[in-house]
């Protein structure tokens, strides 16, 4: 009976998780970390590391699929995760420095806030229009926003997935299919250095649970990737959206409930 509960707990967490990754880059320790932590009694910090190994595979099918459909950027993917990586261990130095500002629901209320951001006003740059941005000027925009999104990731402590494609949408003017599978080709990096740190740190998982919910959140982001790319533009605006509403919406409730 308690493998059955743990089954269903992770279907839904990989489910929610794959969705949110294939759909729109979200971090997937968003959505699985909180039904880990709620439902099996998880300790949080393994919860995490079991939350970006999921993500690491997942990210990583998303990528290829993206790619697969001329929906990545690669060169200023690669210079933006830099900035990420080296700005994200700067913003968690500062953070111990700072007296403890509690800014946990951060990640949560920017999904749900994106969400609702999609759906009103839904992201129609064509790939003509943010082709015809210099490679020069792109590469700059790049490392700044990649110092912006790492620094917030470092000293909140969450939003990855989601200040990526806020930002590459908003700013740097990415049509929504390039901006996600540059965005899951960041996150793969990400995830995986992540990852190896918690277990460095906090020892090997449950070995049940991080099977599961790797294998579940590997088939539902392949699923929503293959949707994704094959959407027009007014349609995965709008299913991105409802998307990041539903799952912010679950997330904030089991927020409550730990």
């Amino acid at each position: 009976m308690k493998l059955l509960f743990t089954v269903i707990v992770t279907f839904f967490a990989g489910m929610g998780a794959g969705l949110g990754t294939g759909f729109a880059g979200m971090s997937a320790a968003a959505v699985i970390s909180p039904m880990l932590i709620t439902f099996l009694d998880m300790d949080p910090y393994m919860a995490v590391g079991i939350a970006l190994s999921s993500d690491v595979l997942a990210s990583a099918i998303s990528a290829y699929t993206y790619g697969k459909n001329k929906n990545l950027d690669v060169r200023n993917g690669l210079i933006m995760m830099v900035s990420v990586l080296v700005f994200t261990i700067v913003g968690s130095y500062i953070a111990s420095l700072v007296p403890s500002a509690t800014m946990g629901g951060f990640s949560v209320c920017m999904t749900f806030l994106l969400g609702i951001k999609f759906i009103v006003k839904p992201v129609m740059t064509t790939k003509e229009t943010m082709l015809a941005v210099s490679a020069k000027k792109r590469a700059v925009q790049s490392v700044v926003c990649g110092v912006i999104i790492g620094f917030i990731c470092g000293f909140v402590g969450a939003g990855g997935g989601m200040m990526m494609l806020l930002i590459l949408t908003s700013l740097l003017g990415y049509e929504l299919k390039t901006a996600v599978g540059t965005s899951v080709f960041i996150m793969t990096f990400t995830a995986l250095t992540g990852a190896i740190s918690h277990f460095a740190i906090g020892g090997a998982p449950d070995w049940t649970v991080f099977f599961l919910c790797v294998v579940f959140t590997l088939i539902w982001a392949r699923i929503a990737a293959v949707f994704a790319n094959k959407a027009s533009p007014k349609t995965l605006n709008r299913a991105t959206g409802v998307v990041l509403v539903v799952l912010g919406a679950v997330v904030m409730l089991f927020s409550l409930l730990t």
